[in-house]
C-alpha cells in the first residue's frame, strides 16, 4: 500500500504520524503487505503516470499495478490496519475465484464510477453590472494536484433573467418579432469544452444585451413592467496557467448599456377601409388618365 504525498500538503503532514504507526503495526502483526510512500514533488513523472489527482492518495498496489478504488476511509492507524487486513484476506480467499465481477479494477480500467465529475446547478443573484463566476476543483480533505487537474466541462444551461425551469423557452413569447438568428438567450446550451492539455482551462466572456417587448405579458408581478429577455453574445478561449496554479473555469459577463426594444403597432378597422378606398380611387384616377391619353392619340382627325 502506497501513500502518494506532497511535502507542502497540510493533510499529508497530518497523516504522516498515523502512516508511521500503520507501518509499524503491519510489521508487528506480520501482515503480508508492504507499506511505502512516494514524494510526488521529487517524483513528479511517476505520480503523473499513476494519475494521482490529489494529496494524499492512499492506493492499493498489486504486482506493481494500482487497484481501484483508492482508500477513502479513516486516516487513522486503526482504520488503515483494518482495511489492509480485509484486503489481504480477500486477496487470499479469491485467488481461485474466476468471477470477474468480484475482481478489483486496475488503473487502466477506470470508469466514471471511480472518478466521477460533478454537476453544478442553481441560481445566482447578480447585479446589472460586470461580474464573474469561477469554478475550481477543491476538497476539504485533500490538496488538489494542479498537474493533473482536468477542467473539461459541458454547459447544459446558462441564461440570465428571472429563475425559471431550465427548459423554459421565454423567447417563444416573442413569436416572429425576433428572428431566430438573433435568439441567443442560451447560446452555450449543450456545448462541450474539452481541455486537451494540463494547466489549461476555458474562460467564457459574455456580453449581455436586454431585449424588451412592451406588448407581451409581464415577466414579473408588476403589470407596468414589460417582458425582458437577456440575450448573450459569448466568446470562449483556452487560458494557460502556471505549473503551481490550479486552473479554474471562469464565466465573465458585462451588461451592455444598449437595449433592443420591440414595439407592436395595431391598426383600426377604419384605417383598413380608408386605405382600401384610397387604392380604389387611385386606380380609378389612373385608368381615367390612361383612357384620356389613348383617346387623344388615336382619335381620328377631321379633314
Amino acid at each position: 500500500m502506497v501513500d502518494f504525498y506532497a511535502p507542502w500538503c497540510i493533510w499529508c503532514q497530518r497523516l504522516a504520524p498515523a502512516w508511521e504507526r500503520f507501518a509499524m503495526e503491519v510489521k508487528e502483526k506480520r501482515i503480508d503487505l508492504g507499506v511505502g510512500r512516494v514524494d510526488c514533488v521529487a517524483h513528479q513523472q511517476m505520480c503523473k503516470d499513476e494519475r494521482v489527482m490529489a494529496f494524499p492518495t492512499l492506493r492499493w498496489m498489486e504486482d506493481g499495478k494500482a487497484v481501484m478504488p483508492d482508500y477513502r476511509g479513516d486516516r487513522t492507524a486503526e482504520g488503515l490496519v483494518e482495511y489492509a487486513e480485509r484486503r489481504v484476506n480477500d486477496g487470499k480467499g479469491g485467488k481461485n475465484d474466476n468471477n470477474k465481477n468480484n475482481r478489483a479494477l486496475t488503473i487502466n480500467e477506470w470508469d466514471e464510477e471511480h472518478h466521477p465529475g460533478c454537476q453544478v446547478s442553481g441560481y445566482l443573484m447578480v447585479n446589472r453590472v460586470p461580474g464573474n463566476m469561477h469554478v475550481e476543483a477543491k476538497s476539504s480533505h485533500h490538496e488538489i494536484n494542479s498537474a493533473m487537474t482536468n477542467l473539461t466541462h459541458r454547459v447544459n444551461h446558462l441564461s440570465f433573467g428571472p429563475p425559471r425551469a431550465p427548459n423554459y423557452n421565454f423567447l417563444a413569447l416573442f413569436g416572429d418579432a425576433l428572428p431566430s438568428t438573433y435568439r441567443h438567450s442560451n447560446p452555450m446550451k449543450g456545448r462541450l469544452y474539452p481541455t486537451e492539455e494540463y494547466h489549461t482551462a476555458f474562460h467564457h466572456h459574455m456580453k449581455i444585451v436586454s431585449s424588451r417587448a412592451d406588448y407581451l405579458p409581464s415577466s414579473s408581478s408588476s403589470s407596468s413592467s414589460s417582458s425582458v429577455v437577456y440575450q448573450i453574445l459569448e466568446e470562449s478561449q483556452v487560458v494557460a496557467y502556471e505549473v503551481q496554479e490550479i486552473p479554474e473555469i471562469k464565466f465573465l459577463w458585462d451588461m451592455s448599456p444598449m437595449s433592443v426594444s420591440l414595439e407592436k403597432e395595431g391598426r383600426r378597422w377604419y384605417e383598413y377601409v380608408t386605405n382600401l378606398l384610397a387604392i380604389i380611387g387611385g386606380t380609378y384616377t389612373t385608368l381615367g388618365l390612361i383612357n384620356a391619353t389613348l383617346l387623344k392619340l388615336f382619335k381620328p382627325k377631321r379633314l
